[in-house]
């Protein structure tokens, strides 16, 4: 599977927009390839640079979505309305909507990862991603893959 943002490249910055400097909402999303016998789709968007890339300490979870209709090929600009079936997990503010980046110290990796599988996870209500990791073991028929970066801009001028 491939996905893609038209607003970033792979590896590139993630625009202001889409973060809590600015309107702090999900970007537009791509993919295409998913497989044949895919019942659902995926999403976790998390960063695992927190608090400080220098010296990381946790995954921060930033989005979660399950149960994403397998003929649906994106998410619009801030992700509403979710397409129908579509549910969201909890993230780390304990909330079930996008939260953008924010990194208190220097530039962080957001990955936004899309996974295709086998069944639907209906039994799961407002799922963490550790529920979701474990309800889709042996479940995974495919993955893919987007990493974006960002840096507060009142740290830009400070050495990564």
């Amino acid at each position: 599977m491939d996905l893609t943002s038209t607003v970033f490249a792979h590896h590139g910055d993630i625009p202001v927009r889409y973060t809590c400097e600015g309107q702090d909402i999900s970007p537009p999303l791509s993919w295409s390839g998913v497989p044949p016998h895919t019942k659902s789709l995926t999403l976790i968007v998390d960063d695992p640079d927190a608090p400080d890339p220098a010296a990381p300490k946790t995954t921060w979870v930033h989005w979660v979505l399950i149960d994403i209709p397998p003929g649906i090929t994106g998410l619009a600009e801030g992700g509403q309305p979710l397409p129908t079936g579509t549910r969201e997990g909890l993230n780390d503010w304990n909330r079930t909507r996008y939260g953008g980046p924010c990194p208190p110290i220097g530039r962080h990796r957001y990955f936004f990862k899309l996974y295709a599988l086998d069944t639907t996870l209906v039994d799961l209500h407002m799922p963490t991603k550790a529920d979701l990791e474990h309800a889709m073991k042996q479940h995974v028929l495919a993955t893919a893959e987007l990493m974006g970066t960002y840096k507060k801009a009142q740290q830009k001028g400070a050495l990564d």
